[in-house]
């Protein structure tokens, strides 16, 4: 997604490789933190809720993913839209539409490759490498 943004933004040719790496560090620890303490719980209560009424695992994972995209998306938008002043220079007659338009593009590709690749990549590398590496170290702590 930070290349991605970064050609949004017409930065991808501005920036030297140095200022490309920090504003990935930078953007990293950002979602990192909103990932864990805001937007990971939140997205998963808001998803429990809505799906509290069904057992199918499928829903329930679609509804986890689709709310922590959208959250995601939001808050990761406007750190892109600052970013991209930062760097470029504020050159637009509205920030909201800007923000709108960065918030619509993220979210067009991330819901996308969210619940088609990254969630069943993510979910098949910890099942078949985390699991059974706890549980062989369960298995032999017994």
């Amino acid at each position: 997604m930070t290349i991605y943004n970064f050609y949004l933004n017409g930065m991808l040719g501005k920036m030297t490789f140095i200022e490309g790496i920090s504003d990935f560090l930078i953007g990293f620890i950002i979602a990192f933190i909103l990932d864990l303490f805001i937007v990971g719980p939140n997205a998963k209560k808001i998803a429990l809720k809505l799906t509290a009424n069904t057992k199918n695992k499928l829903y329930i994972v679609l509804a986890i993913s689709s709310c922590m995209v959208i959250g995601m998306a939001f808050f990761m938008s406007m750190y892109g839209v600052i970013t991209s002043n930062f760097h470029n220079g504020f050159n637009s007659s509205s920030i909201l539409t800007d923000y709108l338009s960065v918030f619509g593009k993220n979210f067009i590709l991330a819901l996308p490759l969210q619940i088609i690749i990254m969630g069943p990549l993510v979910r098949f590398i910890f099942t078949k490498y985390i699991k059974s590496t706890r549980s062989e170290s369960f298995e032999e702590s017994h």
